[in-house]
């Protein structure tokens, strides 16, 4: 019973000022650090096991309501603002925006201004409530990592398309492991990690980019490896060496919703 005790109490000290957003539990710089100096030291790492020497990790304030920004993130969409994105040409962003929600309105993609690699990336999306298309006519959209991967957004609740074109789907290559739809008009959430491709000097690729992926907090893809920039009707073009690129949102000419985006680079 004590032993339990012992290895419970501290985890519940460390949340708490964790969710609270306080430094309440600084470690005294004068108090010696728990751990030890004579156990073996990791293979491929430069500290011991249980290291008394490491480095405690980076405190990070989370949001107090479920998917709000992390003190860390950088806001792409939280209010009545667009300077964060930009057209293709690089004017300025002229979709619909109105108490904090995007709409597509058919002036084309936007994307942000900023690059990102790896990634942490939060979107929110509804597709419309009511349509009269089908297949890929049904609340198309998608959400593009470095401008060239694309998660797929569609009304895949009752609506039925090609497997790897359906909600969730990494476009033209994986569908999602399972449909985790919601009813269209119903916000939808996308939680996205994001590892890109790397490549040696010479420019040749060492590793593909990855995604694991949540959709209303349900697992459609983990650590998935991808073959190369999604496209439609075809495989993978072959060549590039970008690690870095924009977040790009699609204009498929349905009206789509999004709120609350941000990013935590990695």
């Amino acid at each position: 019973m004590k032993r339990i005790a012992l290895l419970v109490a501290p985890a519940l000290c460390l949340s708490i000022p964790l969710l609270a957003g306080d430094d309440s539990a600084t470690q005294d710089p004068a108090k010696k650090s728990p751990g030890y100096d004579d156990t073996p030291v990791l293979p491929g790492q430069e500290w011991r096991v249980h290291d008394s020497k490491r480095p405690q990790p980076p405190k990070v304030a989370a949001a107090k309501v479920v998917g709000g920004a992390p003190s860390d993130a950088v806001v792409l969409l939280g209010g009545n603002d667009l300077s964060m994105w930009q057209r293709g040409n690089g004017d300025a962003a002229v979709w619909k925006l109105e108490d904090g929600i995007m709409e597509v309105n058919g002036t084309g993609s936007i994307r942000t201004r900023d690059e990102f690699g790896d990634c942490q990336l939060h979107v929110e999306w509804a597709t419309p409530a009511d349509s009269d298309g089908d297949s890929q006519g049904m609340g198309n959209s998608g959400v593009f990592l470095m401008g060239l991967y694309e998660i797929q957004v569609l009304d895949s609740h009752s609506n039925v398309s090609y497997a790897d074109g359906s909600a969730g789907a990494i476009y033209g290559q994986y569908p999602p492991d399972v449909n985790a739809s919601r009813a269209p008009g119903e916000w939808q959430v996308y939680d996205i990690v994001f590892t890109a491709p790397r490549f040696d000097d010479e420019g040749k690729r060492i590793s593909a980019a990855r995604f694991t992926v949540m959709h209303n907090g349900v697992l459609i893809h983990n650590n998935r490896e991808i073959l190369g920039p999604t496209t439609h009707r075809n495989l993978p073009p072959k060549g590039g060496t970008a690690v870095k690129g924009p977040v790009s949102l699609q204009d498929h000419g349905n009206p789509v919703r999004y709120r609350n985006i941000w990013i935590r680079p990695l």
